[in-house]
């Protein structure tokens, strides 16, 4: 018999020991269960207590469907302006190096963390009729956004953009650089350059940010309602609906808080091979 088609023995040490690096540490299985249910749970509540038999006519509603056509159409123009501003933002933060970028970047993502109503308060100090930049605008071109839709497009590109941001930077820092400089030696400028090349390297991240951004956006709640107020037809956006409906019909709310936990799913469905490996 060839040396190397000997067998060697495992010593029953071993045999043991990997047996039990196999088990299922409980004390870890335990919390992460009662973590995974306390998650899972108010789902599956929502999903029990829908009432199923009347789901399409409430959907049909005249209300029902203002709501949702109010939040589609600025959730979409509030992601097209968190494009326009945030991706040259994130292209800022992650080629240009200056003195200053880590305060800004902590000042972009401040949103994320910042509760919704202070939001609010902070957009109605800047842009309310009586704010900073709002007092001019009334005055130079008649234009007040508070308690109006376009108050409600400000409102959540405001908590939206971060995410936007933090992801297009990201796609950014891990591009290859070396296209960018390729082209530059070519004769191309930075705008080409940019247009051309780096753009649709990190396309995939500016796609999933403008998903996060458009979701994020749609379920804003606190800035809304500080900002824009609860209006039918002009500010009253679904989540507003939601905690309306929850008031005076319990049943609606359910119908309406299903379509954001719809949307929410089909959103996560969409990003999972970015957050999932193939492995």
């Amino acid at each position: 018999m060839a040396a190397s088609d000997r067998v060697e023995p495992v010593s029953p040490r071993l045999a043991r020991s990997d047996r039990a690096s196999g088990r299922l540490p409980w004390m870890l299985v335990l919390p992460a269960l009662a973590g995974l249910a306390f998650l899972v749970l108010p789902l599956a509540g929502l999903l029990i207590r829908a009432p199923w038999p009347t789901l399409v006519r409430r959907l049909a509603e005249p209300q029902v469907l203002e709501a949702l056509r109010l939040s589609l159409v600025c959730a979409t123009v509030a992601t097209a302006v968190c494009l326009l501003l945030g991706v040259p933002l994130a292209w800022l933060l992650a080629r240009v190096d200056f003195p200053a970028r880590r305060v800004v970047r902590a000042l972009v993502t401040v949103p994320l963390v910042l509760p919704p109503v202070v939001g609010g308060v902070a957009l109605l100090l800047v842009l309310g009729r009586r704010g900073l930049v709002g007092q001019w605008l009334e005055a130079s071109f008649g234009v007040s956004l508070p308690f109006t839709t376009a108050g409600v497009i400000v409102a959540e590109a405001f908590v939206a953009m971060p995410f936007l941001v933090v992801s297009v930077e990201g796609a950014l820092r891990a591009a290859d650089q070396r296209f960018e400089e390729a082209a530059a030696t070519l004769g191309a400028s930075r705008w080409t350059a940019f247009r051309r090349v780096t753009l649709p390297l990190i396309m995939p991240g500016v796609v999933a940010g403008a998903v996060l951004c458009w979701a994020r956006a749609l379920g804003e709640f606190g800035a809304t309602i500080t900002f824009a107020g609860n209006f039918p037809g002009t500010t009253r956006t679904m989540p507003l609906a939601v905690y309306l409906a929850l008031e005076t019909e319990p049943e609606a709310a359910i119908v309406l808080s299903l379509v954001l936990l719809a949307v929410s799913v089909v959103i996560l469905a969409s990003l999972r091979d970015r957050w999932v490996s193939a492995a």
